[in-house]
C-alpha cells in the first residue's frame, strides 16, 4: 500500500491491501497491544475502500475527495465508535432514537443507503470495551450485514469479545514495532530529532502511537522521568514514606495522562492509549485467571485515608493508576536488566547511572516476585478495585534497599524488609474487588 500511514506492520498491511484489491470481508478484527497502530490500519483500510481512484492498485491515493474526507473525519460513509462516559464503555444505546456514538445508532445509519453510493465502513475503536449488550446488538449486524459494509473491530484483547463475534471476523494480528522503525517514523514526521526519537522509541516499547504522543507533548517526557525517579527513590524509603510518595506519584501520573492526551492526534499511528481524552477511552477489560482474592494487611491499614487521595474523577484515577503501574513495570524491568549487566537494553535512559548502581543491590528473586505481584494488580485495576489501595500494596511490596547500598555491596537475597516474595507471604497478594 503506497499511501498507507501504518508503519512497521508489513504482514498486516499486505492483508489489508489484498482486501482493497479484491473483495473486502464484511467484518475484520484487528488485534494487538495498545498504541501499535490498529486504528491507523483501520483508517488505511477505510481510505482504500472509500478512495475514488479508478485503479484499485493505487488506493488509497490520499488526494481524491474520498481520501481527504476520511483524513478529516468527515466522510459520510465512515462511521466510528469509541468508548465514552465514566465507565469507558461502548454502549448499545436506547431502543428508540438511540444517541450518536452507540451501536444502535450506527445500525440505524447503515439501514439507509450509502451517501456516496459506494462502500461503507464502520470502525469500532477499543472494541474490547464493548459491553455484552452492545456486542449482542453488533452480532446481529455481523450475521446479516448490509451490502457493501465492512465492520472493523480494533481490540487490545480479543478474549473480551464474545466467541460468536470473533468467529464472524477475519482476524489480523499486529505486533510491537521495532525501535528503528519508530525512530525513522518520528523523524519523517518531523516531531523529534534523532537523539530524542531514539529515547522515545525506547520508552514506547514498540508502540509508535505512544512515541508520537510523547513527541508532541511539551511535558510528558519530563513527567514520566519524574515518576520513574520517584519510584526508584522509594527503594530505600520507609513504609510510611512510601505511602506518602505513591499518593504524589498518582497525581503526577494523572498529569502525564493529560499531557499525552494533549500530544495525541489522528495523523498516523496514534492508537488507543494515545487517543483524545474527550473520546472517553478506558483501560482494557480483562478478567484475571485464578487471581487470588486479597485481604488488606496491617501495612495497608496504616495507609493514608481516602480523603488524602487526589480529587480526580473515578475514571481518571483508574487511568492514572494504570499509567503509574506501566511505568513501575518499566523501572522494575530496568532494575533486572541492570543487575544482569545489560545497560544497553535499559529504557529509562535518564536513570542509567542510578540503575547500574542500585541494580546489583536488589535480588533477582525480589524483582521477579514484585513483577508477578504487579501483573496481578494491573489486571485487578480493570475491575472494581480502589486504585489508591492497589498502589499502596505495590509500594509496600517494592523491594527495599538500605540507603547508600550500591553495586557490589549486596549479595543475593538482600532486598530487606518490604521485599516481594516468600518472605512477604504475610502481606497482601492482591486486592478484593
Amino acid at each position: 500500500m503506497k499511501g498507507a500511514a501504518t508503519r512497521g506492520q508489513p504482514r498486516a498491511l499486505a492483508e489489508v491491501d489484498s482486501m482493497i484489491l479484491g473483495r473486502a470481508p464484511h467484518a475484520v478484527l484487528l488485534v494487538g497491544p495498545g498504541s501499535v497502530g490498529k486504528t491507523t490500519l483501520a483508517l488505511d483500510l477505510a481510505a482504500g475502500l472509500l478512495c475514488c481512484d479508478p485503479d484499485p492498485a493505487a488506493r488509497p491515493c490520499r488526494v481524491c475527495r474520498g481520501c481527504r474526507q476520511v483524513a478529516s473525519g468527515n466522510h459520510p460513509d465512515l462511521h466510528r465508535l469509541a468508548p465514552e462516559g465514566p465507565g469507558g464503555q461502548i454502549r448499545i444505546g436506547k431502543a428508540t432514537d438511540p444517541e450518536p456514538g452507540t451501536v444502535r445508532h450506527v445500525i440505524g445509519e447503515l439501514a439507509l443507503l450509502p451517501v456516496e453510493g459506494g462502500a461503507r465502513v464502520v470502525i469500532v475503536e477499543a472494541a474490547h470495551r464493548l459491553n455484552e449488550d452492545a456486542q449482542n446488538a453488533l452480532l446481529k449486524m455481523l450475521e446479516e450485514p448490509p451490502a457493501g459494509v465492512t465492520i472493523v473491530l480494533c481490540a487490545d484483547d480479543e478474549e473480551c469479545l464474545l466467541p460468536t463475534v470473533r468467529s464472524r471476523c477475519v482476524r489480523i494480528r499486529l505486533g510491537a514495532v521495532g525501535g528503528r522503525e519508530i525512530e525513522g517514523w518520528l523523524d519523517e514526521l518531523g516531531v523529534a530529532d534523532a537523539p530524542r526519537a531514539a529515547r522515545l522509541a525506547r520508552l514506547a516499547d514498540g508502540r509508535p502511537g505512544l512515541a508520537l504522543a510523547y513527541a508532541r507533548s511539551a511535558d510528558a517526557e519530563r513527567l514520566r522521568g519524574e515518576i520513574a525517579r520517584g519510584i526508584l527513590d522509594m527503594l530505600p524509603a520507609s513504609r510510611h514514606a512510601r505511602l506518602a510518595v505513591v499518593r504524589e506519584l498518582i497525581k503526577s501520573a494523572a498529569a502525564l495522562s493529560a499531557a499525552l492526551d494533549d500530544g495525541s492526534g489522528d495523523v498516523a499511528a496514534v492508537d488507543e492509549a494515545a487517543a483524545p481524552r474527550g473520546r472517553g477511552r478506558g483501560r482494557k477489560a480483562r478478567t484475571p485467571a485464578g487471581a487470588a482474592a486479597v485481604e488488606s494487611s496491617e501495612d495497608v491499614l496504616d495507609a493514608p485515608d481516602e480523603a488524602a487521595a487526589p480529587k480526580l474523577a473515578a475514571a481518571d484515577r483508574r487511568a492514572a493508576a494504570g499509567k503509574l503501574v506501566e511505568i513501575w513495570a518499566s523501572v522494575a524491568r530496568d532494575l533486572a536488566v541492570a543487575r544482569a549487566g545489560g545497560a544497553r537494553q535499559l529504557r529509562e535512559m535518564a536513570l542509567v547511572d542510578e540503575l547500574r548502581t542500585i541494580g546489583p543491590a536488589v535480588s533477582a528473586a525480589s524483582i521477579g516476585a514484585f513483577l508477578e505481584r504487579l501483573g496481578d494488580i494491573d489486571r485487578q485495576l480493570d475491575e472494581n478495585v480502589n486504585p489508591e489501595l492497589a498502589l499502596d500494596v505495590l509500594a509496600l511490596c517494592w523491594p527495599h534497599v538500605e540507603a547508600g547500598r550500591g553495586a557490589g555491596t549486596a549479595g543475593p537475597g538482600t532486598a530487606g524488609p518490604g521485599t516481594a516474595g516468600p518472605a512477604a507471604a504475610g502481606g497482601p497478594a492482591g486486592l478484593r474487588p
